[in-house]
């Protein structure tokens, strides 16, 4: 008779093995593997239903109406406000102001009468409360606490009864009843699902802290981001101040959504009118310089791209921040053999403008613009927006929101926008565009001539 064997299976994603590994042969995660006995399969008897499933028209739904934090910004990402019972994960770098911004909201939400427990697993209570101090967000109804356990956690939320949960972070917090170390897959899945469980039946809302890894994900096993309701990325450049709050899954409202803050000495501020941060003034047409219009989510932001091309004294270097580096050396592959510019000689160096990041295809033709401008040394038009995709073949094609674009650009005073041809129309579309110029053209060659940069 065979003797039997313990099994090891990955607290990942359930891949078993005859011996232990330190790596999952499935989903190729280190340290997950753990060891287990044989599964037995068990038949599961029926149960009688205490709540009788009725017709979707007949659900009541007073109690899931979203309740506002009066932080203007972050509603805008969550789609209204929170949902009673629903579990946000908000996920960043280190400093990049996690706990300042959830402090703002866990005061504000107390100032309007509800109660606010902040749960913090990383700092004590006196380090929380110099932090409210210096930022103002101080509120009679904001409960703080700070605990490692679980079951502390839990015996917090039934002493308290809060409306509104702040747990920073889950990697901190650990329970006895799960396996492993503070932060290890095991141990954020059940902490994770016990918070769940408990905002549901308290109709609580619940906010969790989480780390990322090194390559910008969500540290700890994927399942965490299917067990909550929303998840959001708090991320910008930390030398200019810029912070934006990214969804990317939202059970509740659009999961295309931005807002914009700014990191100031008193704490997290919003920015209701992001455009202008991204631009230089410039007194004078200032060659190698071009403006577009990105989409962050359904927002849309003017950026400002700017090139330098030198002589390269030995091989070529080609040098960029804020953009795809593989977008500007394809552009400049277009520039250099469909039009002539010979960039194999010069150094290029292309940014964008107070540590924006700009990953829209629709800024394509303003970097050729930029590229072009800095080679030919000869500015373009002033007070002109690029708009477009460039194709291998030097085509220009068209971009989805043309139409809001543009009404931004007119918004700030631009004359002139340089669109792909075939947008539909977009002048009689949109009359918000007042007295700005709108020239379609198919390819990139036409819109460098009607910049003024080609003859």
């Amino acid at each position: 008779m065979a003797k039997n064997q313990d099994s090891y299976q990955c607290t990942e994603c359930g891949w078993t093995s005859t011996r232990w590994v330190g790596r999952c042969g499935e989903c190729q995660a280190w340290g997950t593997v753990v060891e287990r006995g044989a599964p037995k399969l068990k038949s599961v008897a029926s149960s009688t239903p205490t709540d009788r499933a009725m017709p979707i028209s007949q659900v009541p739904s007073d109690s899931a109406r979203r309740k506002p934090t009066t932080i203007a910004e972050l509603d805008r990402v969550l789609g209204g406000g929170l949902v009673p019972g629903a579990v946000v994960l908000l996920a960043g770098e280190p400093g990049v102001g996690k706990s300042t911004l959830l402090l703002d909201v866990a005061a504000k939400w107390a100032r309007t009468g509800a109660t606010t427990l902040y749960i913090s697993g990383e700092e004590s209570a006196s380090q929380v409360k110099l932090r409210a101090e210096r930022t103002g967000t101080v509120a009679d109804t904001l409960y703080l606490a700070s605990e490692n356990d679980l079951g502390t956690v839990l015996g917090h939320i039934e002493q308290v009864h809060p409306t509104l949960l702040v747990l920073d972070s889950v990697q901190t917090i650990t329970t006895a009843e799960a396996d492993g170390a503070a932060g290890g897959p095991t141990q954020v899945k059940e902490i994770t699902g016990a918070l769940a469980r408990i905002a549901k039946r308290e109709s609580m809302a619940v906010i969790i802290v989480g780390h990322v890894t090194k390559d910008g994900g969500i540290a700890g096993p994927r399942t965490l981001e299917h067990l909550v309701d929303v998840v959001l990325g708090f991320d910008g450049d930390r030398h200019s101040g810029f912070r934006m709050v990214r969804a990317t899954k939202n059970r509740f409202g659009p999961a295309d959504e931005v807002g914009c803050f700014e990191m100031s000495e008193t704490g997290i501020v919003e920015v209701t009118d992001p455009s202008g941060l991204f631009m230089t003034s410039h007194a004078d047409p200032t060659p190698g310089t071009c403006v577009t219009v990105t989409l962050q989510g359904r927002r849309p932001l003017l950026a400002e791209i700017q090139a330098l091309a030198t002589d390269a004294a030995g091989n070529p270097r080609r040098a960029t921040h804020g953009l795809e580096g593989s977008r500007i050396a394809m552009v400049m592959a277009v520039l250099d053999r469909g039009l002539g510019l010979k960039l194999s000689s010069k150094d290029v160096y292309a940014s964008t403008v107070g540590g924006a990041k700009v990953a829209d295809p629709s800024a394509d033709l303003a970097a050729a613009v930029a590229i072009a401008s800095a080679c030919t040394g000869v500015p373009p038009l002033e007070r002109t927006v690029a708009l477009g995709e460039v194709g291998l073949a030097g085509d220009l094609r068209r971009v989805p929101g043309v139409e809001r674009r543009l009404v931004e650009a007119a918004r700030l005073g631009f004359q002139l926008a340089i669109i792909p041809s075939g947008s539909r129309d977009v002048t009689q579309k949109v009359p918000a565009l007042g007295r700005m110029r709108v020239v379609e053209v198919p390819t990139l060659a036409e819109a460098l001539t009607r910049i003024g940069l080609a003859g």
